[in-house]
């Protein structure tokens, strides 16, 4: 169902893909628009229980395109370092597939902190209070994850 990659000798592990799915800031999530036209936002994301969480506007493009098909990619680029005299970049990379979905209530409730905790941990209280106050306006999505590669040049 998915490709193979075609760079073995750059292929990395799935545990050191989920290492950097961890660590980097942020990822660029890929839906279809109904018109045929593919659609990539940058997103903050947590990794978190085996899945991609991030949160968003209840309505607006990618929300219309998960509604309509919730299949997506979500790409990030951990580390990387042009090298001029080199013509050409070290990097290490990560691309899942999979399918989005809204989340509620108490799984809602948890996403949004551990991505309080990602992005703010020294705010964890006064996170837990914005939660509270805007978490009803928010919505989380989940991407639970079909396939998931890793590759890197060091």
């Amino acid at each position: 169902m998915f490709r193979e990659m075609r760079r073995k000798d750059r292929e990395i592990s799935i545990n050191d893909a989920r290492e950097i799915l961890t660590k980097a800031c942020y990822g660029v999530l890929s839906t279809m628009s109904e018109n045929g036209y593919p659609y990539g936002v940058p997103v903050n994301y947590v990794f978190y229980n085996g899945y991609i969480y991030f949160h968003s506007a209840k309505e607006g493009h990618k929300i219309d395109n998960i509604k309509n098909n919730s299949k997506v990619s979500f790409s990030i680029v951990g580390s990387e370092e042009v090298l001029p005299d080199q013509f050409t970049t070290d990097y290490e990379s990560v691309v899942a597939f999979g399918d989005a979905e809204e989340v509620y209530e108490l799984e809602k409730g948890e996403a949004l902190l551990e991505i309080i905790k990602k992005y703010s941990p020294e705010f964890i209280e006064k996170g837990g209070k914005y939660i509270e106050t805007l978490g009803s306006k928010t919505a989380v999505l989940k991407i639970d994850i079909k396939h998931l590669s890793g590759k890197s040049r060091r």
